[in-house]
């Protein structure tokens, strides 16, 4: 009779342990860009704004020739 408590104590630890892992809370953030990580360039505002002027002044520099 012990052992069966022991055992249904046992997996009472285990379901909790796992519910945990799956529902607990995160300790990772979900993406780079909510931790401030790298971003690519594509997604970088300040590289898409510095190649749309390099490509003016290139578009300029064509037209003035």
């Amino acid at each position: 009779m012990l052992y069966l408590y022991l055992l249904a104590v046992i997996g009472a630890v285990t379901v909790g342990a796992l519910m945990w892992r799956a529902f607990g809370p995160e300790k990772r953030p979900r993406s780079y860009r909510a931790a401030g990580g790298p971003l690519a360039p594509d997604d970088d505002p300040d590289f898409l704004r510095r190649l749309d002027e390099n490509r003016r002044d290139q578009k300029r520099k064509d037209t003035d020739e």
